[in-house]
């Protein structure tokens, strides 16, 4: 049986603690940075790369690669010790920046993007798992809201520092940028982090459960990063990846049944906090991309909300999230109670989708930005708290890899619902538009013209709408250009309002879901030493004449009272990962 691991933070003090938690802010900084401010700087890239075609796969690439890694780096953290992991992570992500920056063709810097994913997979794996080996659960949710203010901060930043570098030293500094903060960051923890426990010999990481589960995930994110985009639903480009994917989870799930250290162990599903929180994890975060994803497009091509950057647009709700992290971290710090605040989260989430959508062409700036602040704040509530109640749940043993399935839970969970309401919008902006657009130019427009007219994107390309105008509306409709343009554009925006408000309706069903899942989910007090986070048991006091001290652990607040628990009895379940108070 494996013993229960040293915890690092266990012996460190006050001043080490906060060394180490602001190098691996900076790291989580640098990676989550890295996903908005690359964006700015596409235009510039095309101009000298070309290869427009590959657009997405800049971002696509970044993402296959750093979702994959997540639950299997955070499984080898558990294994070996989360510090060399975390360290391999930078060095990767600082590596794969190099690379992209001295990049001579797209294809290059969608490689090469690859493997700034990989490390960003490493780093994302175990920033928030290190937060579990400095401080026991009740003390973690005030530092776990500062990790999550980071995410908020590197997703107002990002767009700016990336439009500033772009445009006054040159593209290839938006990652070369990251080299020195890495490289801090890298020193500071090498030095202040503790090495990693000593490795048990018994633990040995399940290879081919590793191999099949990046074979098992990276084919479907693929696919819905695909569909209805590139390709339609029903494409074999779609359909044989999918199928893939699904041979390979069954293939996966039969592997992990018989190892004696598989990956995911199955049985932690029948944890019900660790279950119940994935869910909700999942849901929640399908709700959450769709909104985020949308949201910019509805803010500037229907309420002409202008900003430096599209990343700008998301700022009220992103300020609003890290003050809803700050708040409900403190919150549990002083509690130790999560589940009423997740649902309180998870609910205000929702209500602010709701209230989304409710917009309309004609509703102001002002509104849209208090619904979207509305989201935010409830994002900001329960998403961190999602992660704590899971870390409490389980043994120390497999804190990592819990913390992995609950970030790739929301990814998985986002890049699904993103394929699929981006259908929806496509079917609703198209039967909007035939019945919407001028008669006159559904008539007389050219095949291409109407195409053109039927990508919403155009509407935050003042150039793209320059060019339709003069090449198109001029040509064609002569002293009626200028009334019928204007009421084309019109009609895009009215088309666009109905869709993406339809979507919002869609995510806000998703975010009622996760409401529903929330209200399943067990209170256990938060662990407040890190002998219970542990699984050591604790000495009960003696009295002369009493019998001898016997081994036991703190019972819930509002649970039955402490049982003794033998010690061979507490190995098996941490080798089991499973906790018996969930």
């Amino acid at each position: 049986m494996s013993m229960p691991a040293e915890i690092p933070g266990a012996a460190l003090d006050s001043g080490k603690r906060w060394a180490i938690m602001g190098a691996v802010m900076l790291g989580l900084f640098l990676s989550a940075m890295d996903q908005t401010i690359v964006g700015t700087a596409m235009p510039r890239i095309i101009a000298e790369l070309s290869g427009l075609k590959l657009y997405a796969w800049v971002f696509t690439s970044y993402m296959l690669a750093s979702t994959t890694f997540v639950p299997i780096v955070g499984k080898m953290g558990d294994i070996y010790g989360r510090k060399i992991f975390f360290l391999i992570g930078i060095v990767i992500f600082l590596v794969g920046s190099m690379l992209c920056g001295a990049s001579q063709s797209m294809v290059q810097l969608i490689i090469f993007r690859g493997v700034q994913g990989i490390g960003g997979g490493f780093i994302f794996a175990n920033a928030f798992a290190i937060i579990g080996d400095l401080f026991p659960p009740a003390e973690r949710g005030k530092y776990a809201g500062l990790m999550s203010g980071v995410f908020g901060l590197a997703s107002v930043l990002g767009p700016l520092i990336g439009g500033g570098i772009t445009d006054h030293l040159h593209w290839r500094w938006v990652f070369y940028v990251n080299i020195p903060l890495g490289l801090v960051a890298l020193a500071v923890l090498s030095v202040v982090l503790p090495p990693s426990p000593r490795h048990d010999a018994t633990r040995r990481l399940d290879y081919l459960g590793a191999v099949t589960l990046a074979a098992a995930i990276a084919p479907a994110l693929l696919a819905f990063s695909w569909a209805g985009v590139d390709y339609p639903w029903a494409s074999w480009q779609v359909i044989a990846p999918l199928c893939f994917s699904a041979v390979m989870t069954v293939i996966f799930l039969r592997i992990e049944t018989g190892a004696d250290e598989p990956i995911v162990p199955l049985s932690l599903f029948k944890n019900r906090i660790f279950a119940v929180a994935t869910a909700a994890t999942f849901v929640s975060g399908a709700a959450m991309f769709s909104a985020s994803v949308y949201i910019p497009l509805f803010m500037q091509g229907v309420l002409n909300f202008s900003a430096t950057n599209a990343g700008l647009v998301l700022t009220p709700m992103t300020l609003a999230m890290v003050a809803g992290s700050a708040l409900g971290g403190q919150l549990i710090s002083r509690t130790g109670r999560y589940r009423i605040q997740i649902s309180v989260g998870l609910a205000l989430a929702t209500t602010g989708l709701f209230l989304l959508s409710t917009l309309s062409s004609d509703s102001s700036q002002i509104t849209g930005m208090e619904y979207m602040a509305i989201l935010g704040f409830g994002l900001g509530l329960s998403f961190p708290a999602l992660v704590l109640a899971s870390q409490n749940a389980v043994p120390f043993e497999v804190m990592g890899l819990t913390t992995s399935l609950n970030q790739f839970a929301r990814s998985v969970g986002g890049t699904i619902s993103v394929a699929i309401m981006g259908s929806i919008l496509t079917r609703r902006l198209n039967d909007e538009l035939e019945t919407g657009l001028p008669q006159q130019v559904q008539a007389e427009a050219p095949a291409q013209l109407l195409d053109a007219l039927k990508n919403p994107r155009i509407l935050l390309d003042d150039g793209a709408l320059a060019a339709i105008r003069e090449r198109g509306f001029d040509a064609l409709f002569g002293a009626n250009a200028d009334a019928l343009f204007d009421q084309t554009v019109q009609s895009l925006k009215d088309g666009l309002a109905t869709a993406i408000t339809e979507v919002f309706l869609f995510a806000s069903i998703l975010g009622l879901i996760s409401v529903v899942i929330s209200l399943f989910l067990r209170e256990v007090p938060m662990r407040r030493t890190f002998e219970e986070i542990r699984g050591i048991p604790v000495e009960g006091p003696s009295a002369e004449g009493a019998a001898p001290p016997q081994h036991r652990r703190p019972a819930p607040i509002d649970g039955p009272p402490p049982r003794v628990v033998p010690q061979g009895a507490e190995s098996q379940r941490v080798a089991s990962g499973i906790d018996e108070r969930s």
